[in-house]
């Protein structure tokens, strides 16, 4: 695991072997059988300000990650990620206008009750029409200050996600491309790809999810099973499962 992720932390691949493989050992034992890594490697922690911690699962936040083309062309990723959660959702376009935001928010929010706030800068696409389109729904928008990225880190931290885990390694060669790399690359980050956040877990578990709570032992398990390894995008992520021997 180690060999084929260079970029992940002993953290990080804790966070795989528990709710996947339902392996439980600490961050310590990792680091011991882990090649010596360069100094200054971010520890992940998060702290999290009060009313978004408190106010997570009613939150949603959205952002706009730019995107260059293999012809110097920009994109626009136009990000969603539910506090609660941390699912995410997107779309791509060449002319962000507040028209397509708000069309974007509307197919993300839905017609359920399920938010009360919305979180976003001050960009100009946020225009003060699409505030209160918002307002309509039964949504409070609420703007971060200027200048303040703290202020809506998660969706920050969403979009340097996408950028590290994917789009850093990937050189889009127009508009379909990028939509393609995206449409593989978001399902993994919301079923396939565990969140510190949800203790470790999924936004959204995938269909074949097993629960290891109640298993005798950490580190053993039954041998008419085999750890299983998908690539994505090439390769250039995996994610491990258990499947039943010679399947």
């Amino acid at each position: 695991m180690g060999d084929e992720n260079p970029t992940w932390g002993e953290k990080r691949m804790a966070n795989e072997l528990l709710p996947k493989l339902g392996i439980q050992v600490s961050p310590r034992t990792v680091r011991k059988y882990l090649p010596r890594r360069s100094p200054g490697r971010p520890s992940g922690d998060l702290r999290w300000p009060t009313f978004l911690r408190l106010q997570a699962h009613g939150i949603i936040a959205c952002d706009v990650l730019v995107v260059v083309l293999a012809a110097f062309r920009l994109l626009y990723v136009f990000v969603i990620i539910e506090h609660g959660s941390r699912s995410v959702y997107c779309n791509v376009t060449a002319h962000p206008t507040a028209c397509w935001t708000l069309q974007q928010l509307r197919e993300a929010i839905g017609f359920e009750e399920r938010y009360q706030y919305l979180l976003h800068n001050r960009d100009s696409i946020f225009a003060a029409h699409l505030d209160e389109s918002v307002t309509r729904l039964g949504i409070q928008v609420l703007k971060s200050p200027p200048r303040v990225l703290k202020a809506n880190s998660i969706c920050e931290r969403v979009v340097g996600t996408v950028r590290r885990g994917c789009l850093d390694w990937l050189i889009p060669i127009f508009e379909s491309h990028l939509r393609s790399i995206l449409k593989s690359w978001i399902p993994h980050y919301n079923s396939g790809r565990p969140h510190m956040a949800p203790d470790p877990g999924f936004p959204d578990p995938p269909p074949a999810f097993f629960d290891f709570g109640n298993a005798r032992s950490r580190q053993r398990r039954d041998e008419s099973y085999a750890v299983r390894t998908e690539s994505i995008l090439g390769g250039l992520r995996h994610e491990y499962s258990f499947a039943p021997v010679g399947a």
